[in-house]
């Protein structure tokens, strides 16, 4: 069996940008995608704090040690700069998986530095 368990998130990130002319999906300073263990392309669901807004899109990386958090194409209507938002990744496991099993937690700052 199979359990679908949340295998890292971005924590009270910061929108810093959207643009409804992009085809969509979210932009991430490939910082937060190297810690968080999140590759381009890969499905995430995003959650704002500020609407209660909730979304699945995909993952492109954005320029490194930039701190952008860019809602793309149709998500530009969930949120605006300054929102605060959640960003998680889950994965299958099986239960001998789990044993050992702990996910990233990526806390950032105000400009979208890791703190932990």
């Amino acid at each position: 069996m199979y359990r679908t368990m949340l295998r890292c998130k971005i924590h009270r990130a910061t929108i810093t940008e959207a643009n409804l002319e992009y085809e969509g999906s979210l932009t991430v300073d490939e910082d937060l995608m190297d810690a968080a263990g999140i590759r381009a392309f890969e499905q995430v669901t995003i959650t704002n704090l500020n609407n209660g807004e909730r979304i699945e899109t995909y993952v492109i990386p954005g320029p490194r040690s930039s701190g952008v958090m860019c809602l793309n194409g149709p998500a530009a209507r969930k949120g605006i700069a300054g929102d605060k938002v959640v960003v998680f990744c889950y994965e299958l496991y099986t239960d001998d998986e789990l044993k050992n099993y702990k996910p990233a937690i990526i806390k950032v700052d105000a400009q979208n530095r890791i703190v932990k």
